[in-house]
């Protein structure tokens, strides 16, 4: 299906950023957090655009394609957190440091994980 190519390509670009880019991203979530409210305002916005969308083309609850449904739903909540209750978004903003940098290594071998599921997903559909 067309959503789980748009969220393949999605997680292969992200994972491979978080892991040959980690300083960028610690220093992007450092400057949303500088925002104060609104930056958790707009990492709750990208969230709900990314999930909203997964979550409107793709409502399969059973078997492997049920994870891009479960991945665009809990998309949607962190937009909902971050955009209702923003103090809560920075308080996830708070953990990002310098310091923990390689954490976003880490969730970018999680992000090209689940591109590889995707991926497999997507070439399955195409036989």
């Amino acid at each position: 299906a067309a959503i789980e190519l748009f969220a393949a390509l999605n997680f292969t670009v992200i994972g491979l950023s978080h892991l040959f880019q980690p300083q960028v991203w610690v220093d992007y979530f450092t400057w949303l957090r500088g925002k104060g409210k609104v930056g958790a305002l707009v990492n709750g916005l990208h969230s709900l655009a990314f999930g909203s969308f997964i979550v409107a083309f793709h409502n399969i609850w059973h078997g492997l394609p049920m994870l891009l449904t479960i991945i665009g739903w809990a998309q949607v909540l962190k937009g909902l957190v971050n955009m209702v209750r923003p103090a809560l978004g920075l308080r996830g903003l708070n953990h990002v440091s310098t310091e923990r940098g390689w954490e976003f290594r880490v969730g970018g071998v999680l992000a090209l994980a689940i591109s590889a599921v995707l991926w497999y997903l997507v070439l399955r559909g195409r036989k």
